[in-house]
């Protein structure tokens, strides 16, 4: 493709709503443009980059057996109605009517459409595993788009759902969907950790993510060095020791107008650790006291499965409902004496404490050395905390590390959630009629690429690895005025052409600087500058993550290109 023809409206300036490098690239070097909050278009070297990516998704796919389908896009409520989740989603489902006024939705997610083809479709045994998957665009209202296309309204994603007639089935087919990612995402040149994490709104157990390491990442990855755990945030967690201290006696301390752990922290002159925090919850009308650590947070996703319910029904008492069940102000609640109807949740922790400091549920006022079990006893004893860095890995004991990351990819072991649900049954050898049992997985296609950009990128602009670059080679002459340096320059062109080698030419009457940052920015990996020494019958190779330059006679540079293509395509298979 010349230069002069392609649609690639670079951008010298930092587009003022970009917050985050692969953005900013994207814009920059013309990949897309917004068109409103979380909605994007590709323009040809962004639809040629999420191409690249679809491939090599579907390669991976394909050699592990799955088969391609495509669903709609537009569902009928009655689908998701059937599982409950018409309601789960809340306002991030698109919902729409048609003109009889029945109810749609534009698809977050597929599990309903697939099940309820495999119902219809699957009646034997014989008829099973089966993997299915599509790469389409999907749809969630997000309350906050941001970061591009990280988190955006409409997103391209493979997902896919394997359907097996025992666990066994499942924990093979799941196998291969991890293979297959692993083998994605290697191939797209990534450093990622695969993770345990919470399923969320799909349900079902054992949820591992493929997140992609990056300072830029959304969640929060707790990680071993050691024994090579690692979890999200929603799902890390840490060996805690029991305390070996002798029990004392409980002692009230007037403590005015001290509220928070901070202030405590000064006015005792106690280390954080020495308290337990009592955080008042609502939770769907029901309150619920909520004990940790006085230097740790509480996991509200962790906190959101011990009671079984959504995020939105989840919310900070309010100041008179604190009021009410502690008897004090704001700052002073505690576990003993509470009033009222209220749970008591305690973080697993708490119970291998010793003498630590509470609210007293009395204004200005705590207690000092209390003791879970003789004290007070919880309702629910249950990991809700954050994890650390430095806390003690669950496995082997090692600190963990704390990382940030880019889920890119998600496999779900849904079990029969859905099967049972929307009656997708079976008949097994003896005549039995059982539920299908699930696996889903998901590959977020445009978050893919922009966690590329994210490890691949410098002041110049991106470094696309050669398996997903949008062309592989810039053909750059310096001076299109020059017969010789043209001449050449689309000779080198035309043999590239003929040996399917995708290639650009920037055949533009601007100067050799700017035709130099375009390629810089826009990242094509192979750029051959055809100059002054054409004349000697040579012409430059760079690559793009390389500082130096080669020269090469002109007859042999073709051959040079395809040996370099090769190289870089065998270090990422």
């Amino acid at each position: 493709m010349k230069l002069s023809q392609l649609l690639i409206p670079t951008l010298r300036e930092v587009p003022a709503d970009a917050e985050i490098p692969s953005h900013v690239l994207m814009l920059k070097a013309g990949l897309m443009r917004k068109l409103a909050a979380g909605i994007y278009i590709y323009l040809p070297l962004g639809k040629r980059v999420l191409k690249k990516v679809e491939e090599i998704v579907r390669e991976e796919m394909d050699r592990e057996g799955s088969q391609e389908v495509l669903m709609s896009a537009l569902i009928p409520a009655e689908l998701f109605k059937e599982t409950g989740r018409w309601d789960v989603f809340g306002p991030e489902m698109f919902k729409l009517k048609d003109r009889n006024d029945r109810d749609f939705c534009l698809g977050p997610t597929h599990e309903e459409v697939f099940t309820d083809l495999i119902r219809n479709e699957v009646k034997s045994y014989r008829q099973l595993p089966l993997i299915l998957y599509q790469i389409q665009t999907k749809f969630r209202d997000e309350r906050r788009p941001r970061f591009g296309v990280m988190r955006s309204r409409e997103f391209i994603m493979k997902d896919a759902y394997s359907f097996d007639a025992d666990w066994e089935g499942l924990d093979a087919s799941f196998n291969k969907m991890y293979r297959a990612y692993s083998r994605i995402f290697d191939r797209c040149g990534l450093n990622y950790l695969v993770v345990e994490a919470d399923p969320g709104a799909m349900g079902g157990r054992d949820s591992k993510e493929f997140m992609v390491i990056s300072s830029v990442g959304e969640a929060v990855i707790a990680y071993c060095e050691s024994c090579g755990y690692a979890a999200n945030e929603e799902k890390a967690e840490c060996l805690v020791e029991a305390q070996e201290e002798e029990l004392r006696e409980v002692e009230k301390v007037y403590t005015p107008n001290v509220r928070s752990i901070e202030e405590l922290v000064k006015f005792l002159g106690i280390s954080p650790d020495k308290f337990v925090k009592t955080l008042i919850y609502k939770a769907k009308g029901k309150l619920v006291a909520v004990l940790v650590r006085g230097d740790r947070d509480v996991n509200e996703t962790k906190l959101l499965n011990v009671l079984g319910l959504r995020e939105e029904e989840l919310e900070l008492a309010d100041a008179e409902s604190v009021e009410k069940v502690t008897g004090a102000k704001v700052g002073f609640a505690g576990p003993i004496g509470l009033k009222g109807d209220v749970l008591l949740l305690v973080d697993s922790e708490i119970p291998l404490l010793r003498n630590f400091i509470v609210g007293a549920n009395e204004t200005d006022y705590h207690i000092k050395n209390v003791n879970y079990s003789r004290d007070f006893k919880a309702d629910i004893v249950a990991d809700i905390k954050n994890v650390v860095e430095g806390d003690r890995c669950p496995r082997c004991g090692a600190p963990l590390k704390i990382a940030r990351g880019i889920e890119v990819g998600h496999i779900f072991k849904l079990g029969t959630k859905y099967s049972e649900a929307l009656g997708a049954t079976y008949m097994d050898e003896e005549g039995n009629e059982k539920p299908i049992v699930m696996g889903c997985y998901g590959i977020g296609i445009n978050r893919t690429v922009a966690a590329i950009i994210e490890q691949h990128h410098d002041e110049k602009g991106i470094i696309w690895p050669m398996s997903v670059a949008p062309y592989h080679v810039i053909i750059v002459p310096v001076n299109v005025s020059d017969e010789e340096q043209k001449r050449v320059a689309e000779d080198i062109y035309a043999r590239l052409l003929e040996e399917r080698v995708e290639v650009l030419i920037d055949d533009r009457d601007v100067r050799a600087g700017v035709k130099f940052n375009d390629a810089d920015l826009i990242g094509i990996p192979i750029r051959v500058t055809v100059g002054k020494k054409v004349k000697e019958g040579i012409v430059e190779i760079k690559l793009r993550d390389k500082e130096e330059i080669e020269e090469v006679r002109v007859e042999k540079v073709v051959g040079r290109i395809k040996e370099i293509i090769e190289e870089k395509l065998r270090e990422l298979s």
